[in-house]
């Protein structure tokens, strides 16, 4: 079961004509006590939700941005309950969806209910697990459906269409498309069939289309967005951050959407 706040709040952005921005940020980097301020920062913005990483020491997704921020996350001593009992504490104050990006060790080892239960409490509104395979998903699925957690799947452009047919009919909140072959990072461009590839996915699924993975710029958004519902963005976002300039940070989402 898709989670009603999520959906709403991205077929807002669709429905006023505007292209749906998700920026990424890491949990913990700069330590958790910031992460209220940092949500609040990005709905300013006018971001539609946030995709918020948990640090992981053997991430499969993550370009050499991300996985520094983990590491400064780690060090910080951040963990996947500690971010998700700081969630808890302001979320009757917070107004956008949060998407819990991590992968399915953390998931397993903390218990499979108990995440489900635990994201509920916290107010988080979907996850995204990139190393969870459709064929294997089954146990957790029935928790996050109870918990109306949205599952938010990948589509790689190098799967097959029949799969990709099944990826889409899946998908709760958004589809993510993955617009490259590799890992997270800024990139100079994207390949010229990336077009082709999310007109495609547009195809397959009535809900939105988001492309990620290597949008740095907002006329890499616009480009994207042009063939989907919008982009993800994340490395960009994540070394500003560290880096202090969050005025950028707002003059990238506000242009990209």
């Amino acid at each position: 079961m898709s989670n009603q706040f999520l959906d709403k709040a991205l077929e807002d952005k669709r429905s006023a004509g505007e292209n749906i921005v998700v920026p990424y940020i890491m949990a913990g980097d700069g330590g958790l006590n910031i992460l209220e301020e940092r949500l609040s920062f990005l709905e300013e913005c006018g971001a539609a939700a946030v995709e918020l990483g948990i640090p992981f020491s053997d991430p499969t997704a993550d370009g050499p941005t991300i996985q520094d921020a983990g590491q400064r996350s780690l060090k910080n001593g951040t963990t996947l309950q500690g971010v998700l009992e700081k969630l808890e504490t302001f979320k009757e104050r917070r107004s956008i969806p949060v998407i819990l990006m991590t992968y399915i060790n953390p998931i397993f080892t903390y218990g499979i209910e108990r995440f489900a239960k635990d994201c509920a409490n916290a107010g988080a509104n979907g996850v995204i697990i990139p190393d969870l395979p459709l064929e294997e998903e089954g146990f957790i699925t029935e928790y996050l459906e109870h918990y109306s957690i949205s599952n938010i799947r990948l589509a790689a452009m190098t799967s097959p269409d029949e799969r990709l047919t099944e990826i889409a009919r899946r998908t709760e909140g958004f589809l993510y498309a993955v617009s490259v072959t590799g890992t997270t990072g800024a990139r100079a461009s994207h390949g010229d069939n990336v077009g082709t590839y999310l007109q495609n996915l547009k195809q397959m699924t009535d809900t939105p289309v988001l492309a990620g993975f290597g949008v740095s710029t907002p006329e890499q958004a616009h480009d994207l967005a042009a063939s989907c519902d919008g982009v993800v963005i994340g490395s960009r976002i994540v070394d500003w951050f560290h880096n202090g300039r969050t005025e950028d940070i707002k003059q990238l989402i506000q242009k990209s959407i």
